[in-house]
C-alpha cells in the first residue's frame, strides 16, 4: 500500500503544538540530563544487585522523563 503524501497546498494548523518535536527533544533531554541525575542519585542509595540497579535506573528515570516531557509539552505550547 503506497504511503500517503501530504498536498503542500492544504493548509495547515499553526496553533498546534508539533508532537514530534515534542518527542524528540524529550528524548534527547532525557537522556542528556536524565543519565546525570540518575547517576548521582544512585551516589547515595546502595545497590546490591544488578537487578536492584536496573530497577532504581527505571523508576527514577520515569519520573524525570514525565518531568522532562511536560515541561518540553508546556514550552512548545507556549511558544506557539
Amino acid at each position: 500500500m503506497p504511503t500517503r503524501v501530504d498536498d503542500p497546498d492544504e493548509p495547515t494548523d499553526h496553533e498546534t503544538v508539533d508532537y514530534g518535536w515534542v518527542m524528540q527533544v524529550t528524548f534527547v533531554t532525557t537522556i542528556v540530563l536524565g543519565a546525570p541525575i540518575v547517576a548521582l542519585l544512585s551516589a547515595g542509595v546502595e545497590l546490591p544487585s544488578w537487578e536492584a540497579r536496573v530497577s532504581f535506573a527505571v523508576r527514577v528515570g520515569a519520573i524525570v522523563w514525565l518531568c522532562t516531557a511536560v515541561a518540553v509539552f508546556l514550552y512548545a505550547r507556549r511558544s506557539n
